[in-house]
């Protein structure tokens, strides 16, 4: 068959791929491979419709087979190339182009492509040295600068160390001077070379370079050039020169840019230019000539914002941050002059929705100051009803709130002022009475501000009720204000310490997260969700939400590199850094493994513990084990209204006071990469042969990583211990003993030197059971066989005391369950410790029977103590969602009944919401751990 005829029968392949009918893709190639069988095209377009079928193992196997062929059709290599690609099989692509290039060293689009595999992979020495190749083949002046930017992402890469680094960034100095063409440069060039100057240290290089022709007009034009040029002239101490262009562009510009006002403040306030207290040598340093340059900025800044009026607030804010660093450098200044300008502020810009924001910063004043200052808001009212009026009565009531004492915080004093907020709310109501759906409230900082109020009443005395009002004002303000992320985020928090994960989680979903939201926002709903999780009883909403916050992990392999390669093909050397960033930080976040370790424990309570579950979640836990992680958490996505000195609104709705981190995050890896090993007969060498999706990690470059792993395991850091709970540090101490005790028998078990590929299915060992030295010798004794040690049962029965205490101390729900799920953790991970001691034959040929006996008595004892619990749970459960509960819900929030909107049946609804929520989470965790107690493990 010619080759256009063949191309012919394969168009409808393509066609079937773009469609998304990976089925009749796959049929096709089938059909044609009989006839072509060698064909690398039909193979690569095989493994791609496989790849997109989610048939991995097939599709690899493939795709390792046209690989070894090494192929240069380019049909074959592009259809080879989207499959690896969606694999993330990085170094699996470099190879491919690799081998296509040395085999035509002509050709450069595949020098390009071959380049651009090796940046997906990170491999930036090979890249480099590609670049370099390719420069002097086809002599184009990119590839030199392609080559140049790998350099510098080489020298920043956390593995280089940092003598080699300062070696790459001169190598990449002497390529950029000796191949500059001032003519020909362009604004990310200039930034390229800037940047190695800025890094080597080289300032008064850059300032020339940045003062040129070029270098001024790429400046004025070009964000990150002039970003960067700020940071040369603040590194190299000309900030007075910087503070005097500054003036010259806000007088004669207009520019009111607030880096222009923040260039001139620093000026001002140079360390060199600050008077010395013990002698005044210089006249720059005298105390006269320091007060006359605060004075004559002052005076500056006074004349924009006397001319700018209520136009613009840089000039103003520019006048508080002066008054700001007077005061911190002990500048004696008139008292009343920063109250004045805050008066001043609030007056023409008090009806801005950045108010509060801007002025926070400067209310810190003495107590006089301070007295005038919130009577001036006090009388702050928003009548005649406007929106403008609005907006000033909500920012004086956050700026009010703000200034309260620790005296003025009482659960009274808060609920008097909660109510008041409550009330201004629903007088503000008809201001906007029609507004579509999609619009918000103006009064919907009103309802938010209410929520913190209650939330913080509840910090001072721990009654439910202020909860309970909390919930029914955001509810009813959710219903006008669908879109008001603030107000779902207010409620997830409070719903979630109230113990109702479902609701909590249906205003979550309501947010509409996407994309890197998931790394940023999923903490505030994922946090120990194993607390709240019913996956014990089939219910996988947590596992499942898990997974779907995950999502932009993989896309994070799979995209971001092509924006860098896209960064490379346009010559955007500003964006390329940024985005190699972006991509480690995400590929490392702490958030991930974070979810990572939850799904782990979500997982075992549902699955069966098989050794394909246990093998593959050992070997990825591993992994993280060895990550440096970045927190990419947003912890100030909420806005913070309650007192300064006081906790903030997140750290009050924290369960327990703390957020996992990276301590909590080492704490639990030891303890399930312990637990899963014992139970795993994984050779380590063979790991990446269960990688199916992606490389192997890279290496961790911390000094840590040299030391082995089992030896890292057993180090306890102060950081670890810390952000664990009391209840789930026992559970740590329970597991090293656990673990301690059983370690010498499942060594001696364990087969020696066998390949997980060539176990039997079973997971036991090809020898029945009989111990081997890996050259089929039988070891000659067992371990001798100890007692347990007393802290594995006595885990369980003070778990049960601390459970009854917390019960009949009626501690908040998320408390009660944090036991009882803890304790059902513990029970599954002795099942797994001890899965290999289950075996009859086993235990019989290895003379075992007593270690078998004490196991299986501690097993009796610790599932008798987890099934109270979970009888104990089922019992509570059936006193919440009755109509006493509703009753003393309805009690709670009387006072807001007052309100025409706030009807009885509506307060009803709610509290029969919040009241079913808790019960089934109580229901539904107690009949988990009946469900695990009695399934054979």
């Amino acid at each position: 068959m010619s080759t256009l005829a063949l191309e012919r029968q394969i168009r409808p392949i393509y066609d079937s791929l773009d469609s998304g009918s990976h089925k009749s893709a796959l049929l096709a190639c089938n059909k044609l491979l009989k006839k072509h069988p060698k064909n690398d095209h039909l193979k690569a377009l095989k493994a791609l419709a496989l790849t997109r079928a989610q048939k991995f193992e097939e599709a690899i196997a493939l795709c390792e087979e046209v690989l070894a062929t090494k192929p240069t059709d380019d049909g074959a290599i592009n259809a080879l190339m989207h499959a690896l690609r969606h694999l993330g099989r990085f170094a699996d692509l470099v190879k491919l182009f690799e081998d296509a290039f040395k085999q035509q060293p002509d050709n450069d689009e595949l020098g390009r492509q071959a380049f651009f595999a090796n940046v997906r992979a990170g491999n930036w020495k090979a890249a480099q040295l590609l670049a370099n190749k390719l420069n002097k083949q086809f002599h184009n002046d990119r590839y030199i600068f392609w080559g140049i930017m790998c350099t510098v992402l080489q020298a920043n890469d956390p593995m280089t160390t940092a003598e080699m680094r300062e070696i790459l960034l001169k190598l990449a100095h002497r390529l950029i001077t000796t191949s500059w063409k001032p003519a020909e440069v362009h604004a990310d060039r200039l930034y390229l070379f800037v940047t190695i100057l800025q890094q080597l240290g080289l300032y008064k290089d850059a300032r020339e370079l940045l003062n040129t022709e070029s270098g001024r007009f790429h400046c004025a034009r070009n964000l990150s050039c002039d970003y960067l040029r700020r940071d040369i002239m603040r590194a190299g101490d000309w900030q007075r020169e910087e503070a005097e262009t500054a003036e010259q562009r806000i007088l004669s510009k207009r520019d009111r840019n607030w880096l222009e006002f923040v260039s001139i403040l620093d000026a001002t306030f140079l360390p060199s230019a600050l008077p010395n207290e013990t002698t005044c040598e210089s006249n720059s340093s005298s105390p006269s000539s320091f007060l006359q340059r605060v004075e004559k900025t002052r005076d500056l800044f006074t004349k924009v914002a006397e001319e700018d009026g209520s136009h613009e607030r840089a000039a103003w804010l520019g006048l508080m941050e002066l008054e700001r660093r007077c005061g911190v450098h002990g500048i004696v200044s008139e008292p009343s002059r920063l109250l004045d300008l805050l008066k001043r502020y609030f007056r023409i810009f008090g009806d801005k929705a950045a108010c509060f924001e801007d002025l926070r910063p400067y209310t810190d004043l003495g107590s006089d100051v301070l007295a005038d200052w919130l009577a001036f808001l006090e009388g702050i009212t928003h009548s005649p009803p406007s929106n403008t009026a609005l907006s000033r009565f909500i920012n004086a009531h956050k700026l009010l709130r703000h200034g309260l004492s620790v005296a003025q915080l009482t659960p009274d004093q808060e609920e008097i002022r909660a109510a008041d907020l409550v009330r201004g709310y629903f007088e503000a109501l008809p201001l906007e009475k029609d507004l579509p759906n999609l619009e918000l409230q103006p009064a919907d900082d009103l309802a938010v501000l209410a929520g913190q109020v209650y939330a913080n009443a509840f910090t001072l005395d721990n009654a439910a009720a202020h909860l309970h009002k909390a919930i029914v004002v955001l509810e009813y303000a959710s219903k006008k204000s669908p879109q008001s992320y603030q107000i779902h985020l207010e409620l997830v928090r409070i719903y979630r310490l109230l113990g109702a994960p479902q609701l909590a989680l249906d205003h979550y979903r309501l947010l509409n997260v996407k994309q890197i939201q998931n790394d940023t926002l999923s903490y505030l709903i994922l946090s120990r969700s194993t607390n709240f999780s019913l996956a014990a009883t089939g219910d996988l909403t947590y596992a499942s939400e898990c997974l779907e916050s995950s999502h932009i992990y993989f896309s994070n392999s799979q995209e971001t590199s092509e924006f860098i390669v896209k960064a490379f093909s346009m010559e955007k050397y500003s964006q390329i850094s940024e985005l190699v960033v972006f991509e480690e930080r995400l590929d490392n976040s702490l958030q991930r493994d974070l979810v990572k370790i939850e799904h782990v424990r979500l997982r075992i309570s549902h699955e069966p513990i098989t050794p394909e579950l246990v093998d593959m979640e050992l070997i990825e836990l591993k992994f993280i084990f060895d990550r440096l992680h970045h927190d990419n958490r947003d912890l100030e996505v909420l806005p913070n209204y309650q007192p300064r000195g006081q906790l903030s609104f997140l750290s009050q709705t924290t369960l327990f006071g703390r957020e996992p981190a990276t301590g909590w995050l080492s704490a639990f890896l030891k303890i399930y990469i312990k637990t899963l090993s014992e139970a795993s007969d994984l050779d380590p060498s063979v790991e990446d042969d269960k990688l199916l999706i992606g490389d192997r990690p890279r290496q961790c470059c911390s000094p840590d990583a040299s030391i082995p792993l089992m030896e890292r395991l057993t180090i306890q850091t102060t950081e670890e211990l810390s952000e664990l709970t009391e209840n789930e540090l026992a559970l740590f101490h329970y597991v090293n003993d656990l673990t301690d005790w059983l370690d010498p028998f499942h060594n001696f078990l364990r087969p020696q030197g066998e390949s997980p590929k060539q176990a039997p299915k079973n997971g036991q060992s090809s020898n029945d059971g009989v111990p081997s030295d890996g050259n089929g010798k039988k070891l000659e004794d067992a371990p001798p066989i100890t007692e347990p040690p007393d802290s594995i049962l006595s885990y369980f029965k003070n778990a049960h005391a601390k459970f009854t205490g917390a019960v009949e101390g009626r501690r908040p729900f998320y408390e009660i369950l944090h036991i009882a799920t803890l304790t059902q953790e513990a029970l599954l991970l002795f099942f797994i410790c001890t899965k290999r001691f289950k075996d009859a034959s086993i235990v019989r040929i290895n003379k075992l029977g007593v270690l078998a006996q004490h196991i299986k008595s501690l097993r009796s004892s610790a599932a008798d103590v987890v099934g109270q619990i979970g009888a104990q749970l089922i019992n509570i459960s059936e006193l919440e969602g009755t109509a006493d509960k509703r009753r003393q819900f309805i009690e709670h929030c009387e006072a807001l009944q007052t309100h025409t909107e706030i009807t009885h049946e509506y307060v009803l609804e709610v509290g029969k919401r919040l009241t079913e929520s808790q019960r089934k989470v109580l229901e539904g965790v107690g009949r988990g751990i009946e469900r695990i107690r009695k399934t054979p493990m």
